[in-house]
């Protein structure tokens, strides 16, 4: 029966009345299920922000930090505090994007179509040889990530209204010289302090650790502990660079192929041209007689360049000696086209020109004939490209067999594999982020993750990778996310606590000489027991590299030592060791101010302003957070 069932959905009725049932699934049960399901992260004034939009945006942030940070960003990730810290930064952004956006509506603020395609086209990124290609502007904006047009002309659109609104609010900061000044003294000032540090290492040998203490530990922090879950698939990879290798291209199919398109291949004749323009002014018939008095002098030999310089109404041709570079027919008007282009000879002038804007003297500098590319010099090229079209072709035709046979066949990657002429290959372990190509992939890792896949154990569907390759993947072996063994990370814990205890030993001791300190007790000998000693530092300044960074942004964060009091404190290095710190003298530093020091204030203060305006909208606003996962979820 199963087979008889299995053998009547071959046929085209079945695979249509299939298709109805499936699209219907699709719009009813689906959206269904979505709308039962709330997977948002947060809500603002009633708008979800969604676990997709999170991801997407955190995988877009995380991959910035790991291009800017390589291995720096990896061992941070590896702290869960910090990356606790990293999610919710994340998850602020885009609660304030969604604040201003909502903000932008209730203003009003709209970019046309019309500028949008302007700003399209004027984007450097898109053009080649200073002149937009659409070609270019596609395969860029797919690597991006956006497979449609529309989609990147929506993004587009929501960056320039945002945008619209931030430098409405921005641009009316300014600074005042006073604030100048005063700034260039605080920044350029001076502080003698001393400091010892007290050495957290020297505690670590008494310290103990009970077994019970590791196990808290343990049981507390085991998400610091865990294993990422881990996929690995087989796949099918269809890649039109490999299909070009099979693709026959003869010299026969290059010759029809350029004389097809040999209008892509010819360059239509071309003029340079310079121009002396008398506008017309109050008086027309002076204006006339004017040009004609140029034209005499032309004719009589004086040079055109240096009459233009003289006496053109085009100042910013004339200043070149009236060259209007290559001119192409209908950039000028009629009446100019007409005379340029009826002077065949370099060298050779028109008569007076009307035009709208005056009288003009045209002369034609240079000329370049209409020319055809010959074949000899095109062949390769073509070649090459005849054969990567036809792989191209070749490649959606592949594609559609194996969408067909994977999904109509979905326990197996083997018929599909047989029939595009591919081998069945298997990944190496999959994390859900910083994978090998092309598994680097955010739609083909949210596949191998996917419940397709991973419940169903079936087919995905084909992946467009990018135009030149797509993927069907299906499960070879899951490895859920674990939490280590406390026999794998009793030792690791051990350390931890270790350097914990140190540290909080150490602070205790020296909050106490804070204490001593300030009330004038000599701390000499206590810290010689404590294998420790000031050390003077001299005129330190905020950006200098005298001391440890940490230090010098405390030194300039205490006050004035005046009337006899002690300006002190202490602080934890990175590596847990303890500093006590005191401000001797304070030197006022020059108020010079630097050139560009107004503009790095007004700088400041148009970021201010603008989270300000942010924050301003956050008072008003119903903003909802959900606790956000370890790891986010990938759809």
């Amino acid at each position: 029966m199963l087979e008889n069932i299995r053998e009547g959905s071959q046929g085209w009725i079945a695979k249509t009345i299939l298709g109805l049932v499936i699209l219907t699934f699709a719009l009813a049960g689906i959206g269904s299920y979505t709308n039962s399901v709330d997977t948002s992260v947060a809500e603002v004034n009633g708008e979800k922000i969604t676990q997709n939009d999170f991801n997407k945006a955190y995988q877009a942030q995380r991959n910035r930090m790991e291009q800017q940070f390589g291995n720096m960003f990896e061992t941070l990730s590896a702290n869960s505090n910090y990356m606790a810290n990293f999610r919710t930064g994340v998850l602020d952004n885009l609660i304030n994007e969604k604040l201003i956006d909502q903000n932008i509506e209730n203003l009003s603020i709209r970019v046309s179509d019309g500028r949008l395609k302007q700003t399209i086209r004027e984007m450097a990124e898109f053009k080649v040889d200073g002149v937009f290609d659409n070609n270019r502007y596609l395969a860029i904006i797919n690597q991006a990530g956006f497979f449609q047009a529309s989609d990147f002309r929506d993004y587009l659109r929501v960056e320039m209204t945002r945008r619209q609104l931030s430098q409405a609010l921005v641009s009316s900061e300014f600074n005042l010289p006073y604030q100048e000044t005063m700034f260039a003294g605080l920044q350029n000032q001076k502080r003698d302090i001393r400091f010892a540090t007290i050495s957290a290492e020297q505690f670590k040998a008494d310290i103990k650790v009970t077994d019970e203490e590791i196990n808290e530990y343990y049981q507390q922090n085991q998400a610091r502990f865990q294993n990422q879950e881990q996929v690995k698939v087989n796949y099918i990879a269809l890649d039109v660079n490999l299909i070009a290798k099979d693709i026959v291209v003869t010299d026969a199919d290059v010759e029809i192929y350029y004389q097809d398109n040999i209008e892509n291949y010819r360059q239509s004749e071309q003029r340079r041209l310079a121009h002396i323009l008398v506008e017309f002014g109050d008086d027309k018939g002076a204006a006339e007689d004017q040009a004609a008095s140029i034209l005499a002098r032309v004719k009589k030999g004086e040079e055109f360049s240096t009459l233009a310089k003289e006496l053109s109404a085009d100042t910013y041709s004339g200043e070149k000696g009236g060259d209007l570079d290559w001119v192409e027919l209908g950039v000028m008007g009629d009446a100019f086209d007409e005379s340029a282009f009826a002077l065949s000879e370099v060298g050779s002038v028109t008569d007076i020109v009307t035009s709208d804007y005056g009288f003009h003297i045209i002369k034609l500098t240079d000329l370049k004939a209409e020319h055809t590319k010959p074949l000899v010099d095109l062949r390769e090229e073509l070649h090459a490209k005849i054969s990567q079209e036809r792989a191209q072709d070749k490649f959606f035709e592949l594609q559609q067999d194996m969408a067909q046979l994977s999904f109509e066949l979905p326990d197996s990657l083997d018929d599909a594999a047989a029939a595009v002429n591919v081998t069945v290959e298997t990944s190496a372990w999959l994390t859900r982020n910083g994978n090998p190509a092309p598994f680097d992939n955010n739609k083909l890792i949210e596949a191998a993750f996917s419940d397709i896949v991973l419940t169903e154990q079936a087919n995905s569907d084909v992946i467009e990778v990018s135009d030149e390759l797509a993927v069907v993947i299906r499960l070879n072996e899951y490895q859920a996310a674990t939490v280590k063994p406390l026999t794998d990370v009793k030792e690791q814990i051990e350390v931890t606590l270790v350097a914990k205890k140190a540290t909080e030993k150490t602070k205790a001791l020296v909050d106490d000489l804070l204490v001593q300190f300030k009330a004038g007790t000599d701390l000499t000998e206590q810290l010689v027991a404590n294998n420790a000693a000031f050390v003077l530092k001299a005129g330190i300044s905020r950006t200098g590299t005298d001391v440890d960074r940490i230090i010098s942004n405390e030194a300039f964060e205490l006050p004035h030592p005046k009337d006899g009091t002690v300006s002190a404190s202490t602080l934890t290095l990175s590596n847990g060791d303890m500093v006590l710190l005191e401000v001797q003298a304070v030197n006022a530093g020059e108020q010079t101010v630097d050139t560009n020091l107004a503009q790095q204030q007004t700088s400041e203060l148009a970021q201010s302003a603008y989270q300000s305006y942010v924050d301003a909208l956050k008072v008003d606003a119903k903003i909802t957070r959900k606790v956000l996962t370890e790891a986010p979820t990938q759809y």
